[in-house]
């Protein structure tokens, strides 16, 4: 079937195949923790002529089941899902691409999975290491109105991250970083009946704040093991990008055989933001 449900630890997740192209699949791995991949199907459907792209959400996020056992956000789990979706689907040969949390699951899957099948990985505004996220986040952080920065580390040091002023503050940020053509985004019909953001799981993981992480992913760092994936790789961001595009050229020195394209007048949802340009 073209939409539906597979069974993983936990519960369910939901996912939806769009496009009819002879091609060989691209899966799509969202963001997160805790977001949803239904706002990036009208961007990345432009594929659909060329080859299915299957759209999935992890496990708490989107359509999928929303547990709350806290045992079950580990990298491990989330990168189980994937062989579960594969199996389900018959996926045999297919590329990959992870946006944003979800290229730390791609990158976690290829090295510690080794799978057969895979054709390209594709790493979009990834999160491959925690440390240089932040150090990115502040650089970024530092070109903006010095009230603005002044707003958010007032808060940040408070963690009072309700407060109308930060949330203002830092949705300046966003409007900057994440989508230049509109934040808050407005989310298509494809999102009808999803959930909203999961707190729960981007919390646990993550932390409160874009800024500094205090989750269980506060130490995670897979750079010292992205040479051992010996698919063709390829680096994406927005000019705008909160993952910077200094930062892909960095990365695209620890894989050799990597390329790197940079979307102009885009930041992180490059799916939204240039469609086009992007798929």
């Amino acid at each position: 079937p073209r939409e539906g449900f597979v069974n993983v630890e936990g519960g369910r997740i939901w996912y939806k195949i769009v496009g009819n192209g002879k091609g060989i699949p691209l899966l799509r791995i969202h963001g997160g923790p805790g977001s949803q991949s239904c706002g990036s199907i009208p961007g990345y459907s432009l594929l659909g002529d060329d080859r299915p792209v299957i759209f999935y959400d992890q496990l708490g996020s989107g359509f999928s089941d929303r547990p709350t056992d806290t045992t079950l956000w580990k990298v491990s789990r989330f990168v189980d899902e994937i062989d579960k979706l594969r199996n389900a689907l018959d996926l045999k040969n297919l590329h990959i691409i992870g946006d944003s949390w979800g290229s730390a699951v791609l990158v976690e899957y290829m090295v510690t999975k080794k799978p057969k099948g895979v054709r390209s990985v594709i790493f979009s505004g990834p999160l491959l290491s925690t440390k240089i996220w932040i150090e990115d986040a502040k650089v970024l952080l530092s070109k903006l109105p010095q009230t603005i920065q002044d707003t958010i580390q007032k808060y940040e040091q408070l963690k009072n991250y309700r407060a109308p002023a930060y949330i203002q503050a830092t949705n300046y940020f966003y409007s900057r970083f994440l989508s230049v053509k509109e934040w808050p985004a407005t989310l298509p019909t494809d999102c009808e009946g999803a959930l909203g953001f999961n707190q729960q799981p981007y919390n646990y993981m993550w932390g409160p704040t874009e800024f500094n992480a205090t989750g269980t992913l506060k130490d995670f760092d897979r750079t010292d093991r992205l040479h051992e994936i010996k698919q063709p790789v390829l680096f994406i961001a927005g000019q705008y990008d909160e993952a910077r595009p200094e930062t892909m050229y960095k990365f695209q020195k620890l894989v050799p055989t990597s390329k790197v394209v940079i979307i102009e007048n885009a930041a992180h949802k490059k799916a939204i933001d240039q469609p086009i340009l992007y798929t």
